[in-house]
């Protein structure tokens, strides 16, 4: 019994251990990655503000983009991002209606396989194996652009506000023609109208420009916020696995002092026994 509970109270230390270790490389990692991601919110809001941000527009062909890790111990964070996937798409499926998915990261590929695999256009992994930069995302935009047609790109990432919290967002980026429907028809996009192009180029042409600069901006600052929402997670995931850990070793330490109480009072008894019997 004492040697079960000394092995199992090793390998509960040696968890502790590698769980305190994670900890500190995602406190490292998310230090490196968060000043990034504040420093890009500026990138999109301008694109925001002309082009909108429209999740309700009702176009045919709808484009999800899930942003995800590669790697577990995170907490919910990818588990969230599939489930509003998948609310995207059923809510905008019909006769005439169409939705794809472009998955970026591993956990994500894993969860949508299973129910959806007929509707995965792309998918792409390891994407933080390197520093992510703009210029390596914006030609992964471009990619992607090249792979998929779309009326509206809807990419579900997780929003960084601090360590314990993330907030998830789903970020529409429109199409050039349904940037132009919209603005024609007077909706949110009416007052696109009031500006002046100079130049040689056509509207459709600055459109087309605008709409894939905005894509790039936009999913340049999603997958640094889910980047940084991945190791706040990991960090609050580690914590809680570590001060589990001290929880079990505690109870641990008890079990086997007290095993080895019990076994040390039972010598006790039979020595004090068979010195009485001699005596005797």
């Amino acid at each position: 019994m004492n040697n079960a509970v000394r092995n199992r109270m090793k390998s509960v230390r040696n968890i502790q251990k590698i769980t305190k270790a994670m900890k500190m490389v995602a406190a490292s990692k998310l230090r490196a990655v968060q000043t990034r991601t504040e420093n890009s919110r500026g990138l999109w809001q301008p694109f925001t503000a002309l082009l909108g941000d429209d999740p309700s527009v009702d176009v045919k062909k709808n484009v999800v983009v899930t942003i995800s890790s590669d790697k577990g111990l995170c907490g919910g964070i990818n588990s969230t991002s599939v489930k509003i996937s998948r609310v995207l798409n059923k809510l905008n499926s019909g006769p005439d209606k169409e939705t794809k998915y472009v998955i970026l990261g591993e956990k994500a590929k894993a969860q949508l396989l299973r129910d959806s695999k007929k509707q995965i256009a792309l998918s792409l992994t390891e994407l933080q194996k390197n520093p992510l930069n703009y210029t390596q995302v914006s030609v992964l935009a471009d990619d992607i652009l090249k792979n998929v047609e779309y009326d509206a790109l809807r990419i579900v990432f997780n929003k960084f506000h601090s360590v314990v919290q993330f907030l998830p967002t789903v970020a529409t980026v429109l199409s050039p023609e349904v940037i132009e429907r919209e603005a024609e028809s007077g909706g949110k996009l009416g007052e696109l109208d009031s500006y002046e192009i100079e130049g040689g180029e056509t509207k459709a042409e600055i459109l087309q420009n605008l709409a894939e600069f905005q894509f790039s901006c936009v999913m340049y600052n999603a997958v640094l916020e889910n980047a940084c929402s991945e190791q706040g997670a990991r960090m609050s995931a580690m914590d809680s696995s570590s001060r589990n850990a001290g929880d079990m070793l505690d109870r641990l330490t008890l079990t086997y002092n007290r095993t080895r109480q019990a076994s040390i009072t039972t010598e006790l008894i039979e020595i004090i026994s068979g010195a009485s019997a001699l005596e005797g």
